[in-house]
């Protein structure tokens, strides 16, 4: 990737080859015509949000709409060999939701669904303000995967729907009771779904619905993590997994 150029997000240039001319408008327009000032003959980055990313350089740079002549796929993003879909309860502060939003894009999340449970103190999210954090913190840290974030969703109605059998379900409470540390539970490659919990956690009822759907009870350590630390740590745990081993098998 060429050092301090712009990244932006371009779904459109999915697929691209050399030579194609993509055009872009909305936000990422006016960033770039606008706050940038950017100018035709100007080198760019073009994010897909699906795992790639493309050199290019602006043929025409107006106050709503660019085009740029596409020039080859970046190197150096892997494939992702795994799913990383972390059913969350937002904050009750939002700014730590949203920290947990950038964090997981920065570390590598694929979906996310805001949970209301229970014991839940935000009742409803701002999507559009969440996919602004998203976008940014796929720009900043250079992952050219967006994530797909849902709808908020009751607990009730999210564990009992029917999901792959492929995918590892796990549940991250805070009762004392017997559990399976993480890591011993995750491997190279695996798809995993995992519930984390509001400030209060999780209702008991909610623990045992979550039981009766398939979900195993994880640990994440021998401290209590807040709703935010444990979103990232789920993240954080599933790059080293999946990096670390595919580092011995090179």
């Amino acid at each position: 990737m060429k050092e301090n150029a712009h990244i932006f997000y371009v779904p459109e240039v999915k697929n691209s080859t050399s030579g194609d001319l993509i055009f872009f408008s909305g936000q990422e327009a006016v960033h770039c015509s606008k706050v940038l000032r950017l100018k035709a003959g100007d080198s760019i980055i073009l994010a897909d949000g699906y795992g790639k990313m493309y050199d290019a350089k602006i043929n025409l740079c107006q106050k709503d709409t660019v085009s740029a002549v596409v020039g080859e796929v970046l190197t150096g993003f892997d494939k992702r060999t795994f799913y990383n879909h972390i059913a969350i309860a937002p904050t009750k502060n939002s700014d730590r939701f949203e920290w947990f939003l950038e964090k997981a894009v920065e570390f590598g999340v694929d979906e996310i669904t805001p949970l209301l449970c229970y014991h839940s103190e935000r009742k409803s999210i701002r999507v559009d303000r969440m996919e602004k954090i998203l976008l940014s913190a796929l720009k900043q840290s250079g992952n050219p995967q967006m994530p797909k974030l849902n709808e908020m969703e009751s607990f009730e109605s999210f564990v009992s729907r029917c999901f792959e059998n492929n995918i590892v379900k796990l549940i991250a409470h805070c009762e004392q009771e017997e559990k399976v540390f993480f890591g011993d539970l995750v491997h190279q490659n695996s798809n995993v779904l995992t519930l984390i919990g509001p400030e209060g956690d999780f209702s008991k009822q909610e623990i045992i619905q979550a039981y009766d759907n398939g979900f195993k009870a994880v640990s994440l350590g021998n401290t209590r993590l807040r709703t935010e630390t444990a979103g990232i740590a789920v993240c954080a745990f599933l790059s080293v997994i999946n990096n670390c081993q595919k580092k011995k098998l090179s």
